[in-house]
């Protein structure tokens, strides 16, 4: 004789069956086997393509970080955080015709607030032009004097760099063509010869430097 309690428990039977077997195919399986596909295939980018010289992790390809001293290439401006703070991704989220964004906001001395200090385009186009030595006529890329949205573009122009290479040129006592010739065999073309545009990766760049052009010791 079939009770309600009997009813009730032959329904429910299939139903936690199917929900303990998509739990098992959704939550276990089906992580596992994207994960052992990833390690297996694309071990770097499954592991945050990070870069290693001599074994010891210098950074992600994929995120930036900021490169001083006149020896490197350096990357484009950063707003995230106090610069290339990964924990901070953001941009400046100011328009093309923000004065702020243009002209920048200078330092009030009266005031203990340095947040109030903002370099704008053209202050960023004038240091840019000073540390590598340029004519103050000479025409920038926009992103020698631009942050990315993310604040972490890992990427330069290859116009960009190329106005950099005789400061890093003459930083490691070599020729300019030299250095020329390693940033032409570091630049990414298109992908599938027609999306994007053509890049170089500043910190795979800076690695390479090191590597054919080392520093004294």
């Amino acid at each position: 004789m079939n009770t309600p309690l009997k009813m009730l428990r032959d329904e429910l039977r299939p139903l936690a069956g199917v929900t303990v077997a998509l739990m098992l195919i959704t939550a276990v399986m089906y992580p596992l086997a994207v994960t052992g596909i990833g390690q297996v295939l694309f071990n770097g980018q499954a592991n945050g393509s990070v870069l290693k010289v001599a074994g010891v992790a210098v950074g992600s390809s994929l995120v930036g970080q900021t490169f001083e001293g006149a020896e490197y290439f350096h990357p484009r401006p950063s707003a995230a955080g106090s610069g290339y703070d990964a924990a901070n991704s953001s941009g400046s989220n100011l328009g093309p015709t923000s004065g702020k964004l243009i002209n920048g906001v200078e330092d009030d001395p009266a005031t203990a607030d340095t947040n109030e200090l903002f370099a704008g385009l053209v202050q960023r186009a004038a240091t840019y032009r000073e540390e590598n030595g340029l004519p103050t006529d000479t025409v920038i890329p926009a992103d020698a004097i631009t942050a990315s949205a993310s604040g972490l573009d890992p990427h330069i122009s290859p116009a960009n760099a190329r106005l950099q290479a005789a400061r890093v040129a003459q930083a490691r006592g070599v020729s300019e063509a030299e250095v020329l010739g390693l940033l032409d065999e570091a630049i990414e073309k298109p992908f599938a010869g027609f999306l994007g545009a053509e890049r170089v990766n500043v910190l795979k760049l800076n690695i390479g430097l090191n590597k054919q052009f080392p520093l004294p010791e």
